[in-house]
């Protein structure tokens, strides 16, 4: 294969890929939403933890959850 065409295919290949990224992230990124009810004190002390590490209430609680998801996952599931 010439040098050109190797190029050119390797320009396509990397669209491709490219392509494929985004379409991973726009499926990673979409998100559910779940209504959830708190007590007040344990909403208190999310919203405390949360500003501890500059997220917000519900950036906290997903935090919270993927940690309680990957411990769960370490243990071997069910």
């Amino acid at each position: 294969m010439d040098p050109e065409n190797r190029e050119k295919a390797l320009r396509e290949r990397l669209e491709r890929i490219d392509a494929l990224e985004r379409e991973l992230k726009a499926k990673e990124s979409a998100k559910k939403q779940v209504p959830l009810r708190l007590s007040s004190t344990l909403w208190t002390e999310i919203a405390a933890w949360a500003e501890e590490d500059f997220r917000s209430i519900n950036g906290q609680i997903e935090y919270i959850l993927t940690e309680a998801v990957k411990k769960r996952k370490g243990r071997g599931g069910p």
